[in-house]
């Protein structure tokens, strides 16, 4: 049996390496991390939320940041990913 600390570990592991990665592991790792209710807060900026391929800046992705929005642009789909940023 797993518990939700070691699914913590695999997720961590898994995301400091996600150059290498491809979009079905990402699916497959979220769907793990679903499964025991992990959250995957800031880790989830790491890949496109359209096609789940890994976001690098200047590889796989453009980043704008204007009025407080950052927008990274998926170069596979064209998808562009926002999130607001942190005032303070």
């Amino acid at each position: 049996m797993v518990d939700k600390n070691e699914v913590k570990r695999k997720i961590l592991e898994f995301f400091n390496e996600i150059e290498n990665k491809g979009a079905e592991e990402i699916k497959e790792i979220k769907k793990l991390a679903m499964s025991f209710n992990v959250r995957l807060r800031e880790l989830r900026k790491n890949f496109c939320k359209n096609c789940y391929s890994p976001l690098i800046p200047g590889v796989t992705s453009e980043v704008r940041i204007k009025n407080g929005i950052k927008a990274s642009k998926c170069r596979i789909c064209s998808y562009i990913n926002r999130w607001k940023l942190k005032q303070g």
